[in-house]
Order: structure tokens, then sequence, then C-alpha cells
């Protein structure tokens, strides 16, 4: 057999297999049982409605064919909707909205969507692991602008190199903070300035504490003219293993994921479509019970530890490890995982994130043994 192609030898490592292995070779050791808090898997599943949906349009015998490969038009009017009234983002259903299995395949459709062979990818550090993915398959090259933790883990754009495409990520994973005042503003004079396109992932848009709102970047002035954004189910109604996500905003980059989906795949079974329509038009009561959940786990971990944490949004916690202590260290001598900073890019180093999409008792006793290795540490 020949080599593999080229596409598939620029590929990086995928962290997150990586760090999956590690932690379950772990756990079959010998010890007390492993705490992971590594992986940003959600513990609660969609409300009973959606899955009721999804089960009542599953028994219908006429929905097993192939669905419209661009998606059902009510799905797209019921993201749409929630974008008016949640968001402040006027939307056309039909022109500015693309239905994806998935977020993390727009991670990759939107980067082979804007970059030509040699083209660059501006993306900020820290960044999520699978970003480089993408420009791996578009044959492009990767820079980064440094996100500035005394400014809030804010980039500087306006001084931020020019690009085919800038990725930002609020909240952001794995930084745990929310978009600083004025950053999608800079997003936008960036896209103007160089003739780029920006593509802002909101997975974790609902998910914010502290009284927060939820902020989109296509709601600033001018950012449908440069850019969209990615939005997920998987994360705001626990609804991360039906693959299910939406690409919204500029109309041309929107048709240009839409091209893509027509020539790789057939539309999304649409039981899970009509599950997705009443996640978004149905109660909301699950997602206030998720956020409070979220957020007193997080107090959790911060009333255990001396170092100060960050957490504004997500369901992560951002912690500078002291001296002495690495995500290693602590899953070989002390059976807690934690996904290393590393992993997210340079300025990762020295840093760990932490996962709260566990049950309480998960969260409390990793936040017991991270304190003890913490103290045993800066003893």
């Amino acid at each position: 057999m020949r080599p593999r192609p080229e596409r598939l030898q620029r590929l990086p490592q995928q962290y997150f297999v990586a760090l999956l292995g590690r932690v379950a070779a772990a756990a079959a050791q010998e010890g007390e049982p492993l705490v992971d808090l590594g992986r940003g898997n959600p513990e609660t599943g969609p409300p009973p409605h959606v899955v009721e949906a999804l089960r009542t349009s599953a028994l219908d015998p006429g929905v097993h064919g192939y669905a419209p490969i661009r998606g059902l038009p009510r799905t797209k009017e019921a993201i749409a909707a929630r974008y008016r009234d949640l968001y402040g983002v006027e939307l056309d259903p039909e022109r500015e909205v693309a239905l994806i299995p998935g977020t993390k395949t727009g991670i990759v459709e939107l980067a082979l969507s804007l970059c030509d062979e040699g083209d660059t990818l501006l993306l900020p550090d820290p960044y999520y692991p699978d970003y480089p993915s993408g420009p791996a398959l578009a044959g492009a090259r990767i820079e980064t602008v440094p996100l500035r933790p005394a400014d809030g883990w804010s980039p500087d754009l306006d001084v931020a190199p020019a690009a085919a495409a800038l990725y930002l990520n609020y909240p952001s994973n794995p930084c745990a903070v929310c978009v600083q005042p004025g950053t999608f503003d800079a997003a936008v004079r960036w896209a103007r300035r160089t003739g780029g396109a920006v593509v802002h992932d909101a997975a974790y848009m609902d998910i914010v504490f502290d009284g927060r709102e939820p902020q989109s970047f296509l709601a600033a002035a001018g950012a449908k003219d440069v850019g969209v954004e990615m939005w997920s189910m998987s994360k705001t109604y626990g609804m991360a293993g039906w693959r299910v996500g939406f690409v919204v905003g500029n109309a041309e980059i929107v048709e240009r994921v839409n091209l893509l989906n027509d020539h790789s795949r057939v539309g999304i079974f649409a039981p899970v479509q009509a599950a997705t329509i009443a996640a978004l038009e149905g109660p909301q009561d699950s997602l206030d019970e998720r956020v409070a959940a979220y957020a007193r786990r997080r107090d959790v971990v911060a009333d255990a530890l001396a170092e100060p944490i960050v957490c504004e949004g997500t369901f992560f916690v951002w912690l500078r490890l002291p001296e002495g202590v690495t995500a290693e260290m602590l899953l070989a001598e002390h059976r807690v995982a934690v996904a290393p900073g590393e992993g997210f890019g340079p300025s990762g180093a020295g840093w760990a994130r932490l996962s709260l999409a566990v049950t309480d008792e998960t969260i409390e006793r990793g936040a017991e043994r991270l304190q003890r290795a913490f103290e045993k540490a800066t003893a």
C-alpha cells in the first residue's frame, strides 16, 4: 500500500484520544478509585421532553429515509428564533444558518472553507486542542495570538497579524473566562483591516455564572459582514452524543459550509432534529439547573484550594499548578486526572484544566485530592 496522503500525515496527535488512553491505563492500575476531572463530557443528558420528542419522531415509519441534506427548515427556524430572542441577533434561517453534525465538524469544515494551502489560520493561545486539525487538513499554517491573563485572557487584536481566518472562543475553553468588553468589536476591526474571516466558537455561550448574560459575537456591529459563530446543542442541553450544531452568520461562509456538506454527508436524522426543535422551543429550566450545578461545583474547588482558580463560565476550571506539581504527578501519585495545560498551546504550560461535568461526589473527592497534593508540594 502507498504511504498515507500528506494531509493525514500533517494531522497532530489527537489530544483527547491520548489523554483518555493515559487515564484509562492509570485507572486499570491497583489503588484507590481514580477521579477523572480531565474530560469535558456532560454528566447529565437532555431533559425528558427532548428524549420523548426523539422517541415519538422515531416511531413514525416515514422518517427513516434521508433527511434534507441542508436540514429541516423548522430546525433552522428554531435556532434563528433563539438567536433573536436570547442573543439579540437576527438571522435569515435559509441563508445564514447551516446545520452540521456537531461543532467539532464545523471546526474542520470552516478551516477548509476559509483557507487555501499555504494560508495562515490564527488561533488564540491557549486554544481548544482540536483547532489545529482543520488547518492541517487544509494545508494552512498556524500562528497564535496570545491571550493576556492580566486582561481577562483577551487578545490584542489591533496588533494581531493578517490571516485567512481568526478563531475565537468565549466563554473560553480552556481559560473559563467570558469575553472582555470590546473584544468582539476588535475582532471586527481585525477582519476589516486584514480581509480575514472571524470564527467564534460559542459552544459554552449559555454556561455563564454570577449573573453574567450570554454574549454572541454576532451581536457586535458589523460582525455578520466578516464572520460566523458556531453554536452547539451539546453543552446547553447535555446532547453531546447527539451531534447537532450550527454555523450561523455571514451568508457566504454559511454557503461554503453547506456546499461541503452537500458533497460529504446526507443530512441529520430527522428525529434528532425533532428533539433539537423540542429543546430549543420547550422549557428551559434544565439549563438553569445545569448552570447552578456547575457553579456549585466550581465553588467546591475554589474553597478547597489556596491557589486562585479561573472560572467565569463553561464547565471547566483553569488552574495554575503550584511549583513542582504536574498533571502526570497528580495522575500517578494522587490518582486524580486533569487535562494538562501544555496541550492547549504554548501558554498552557504550568496550567491544568479541570472538568466540573461530573457528579457532586466526584468533584468533592477530586478537590480533596488536589488540596492534599498542593499542600504537600508547598509545605
